[in-house]
């Protein structure tokens, strides 16, 4: 899908941060406080992404994640605004979701932190 085309399926801000890499505000996400079962899926391209039960409460105020689904995400080196992260993409489609972090408080120790916007949820039939 070319850019023209995405800025019709896409709502504003969910085109600001999945395509210019933008952010979405703190607390103010649709799944921030979201706790059903399901599958978490990309906005853009529909592709799954995070199952339900690996999400945990980071308290950042973004929807955080212990781990992905194997092959979902790609990882990318992000060194603006003066850090050093990684940012994490859709690999189907490219689209930002958002960055992770070695924090986290599961075995995994990742945090996948996601803005809201760039996901869907397909809740789970039982």
């Amino acid at each position: 899908m070319n850019k023209v085309e995405l800025k019709w399926k896409l709502t504003p801000e969910e085109y600001h941060v999945t395509q210019e890499k933008g952010t979405e505000a703190p607390f103010s996400g649709e799944f921030v406080n979201h706790h059903e079962k399901g599958m978490y899926t990309c906005v853009v391209c529909g592709s799954p992404l995070f199952p339900s039960d690996v999400k945990f409460d980071s308290g950042t105020g973004w929807p955080s994640f212990a781990d992905a689904l194997p092959n979902a995400i790609k990882h990318v080196p992000d060194a603006t605004n003066g850090m050093s992260r990684t940012e994490i993409t859709c690999a189907n489609c490219g689209a930002h979701l958002g960055h992770v972090f070695d924090d986290g408080p599961t075995e995994t120790g990742k945090r996948y932190c996601v803005n809201s916007v760039c996901m869907e949820f397909e809740k789970k039939n039982r």
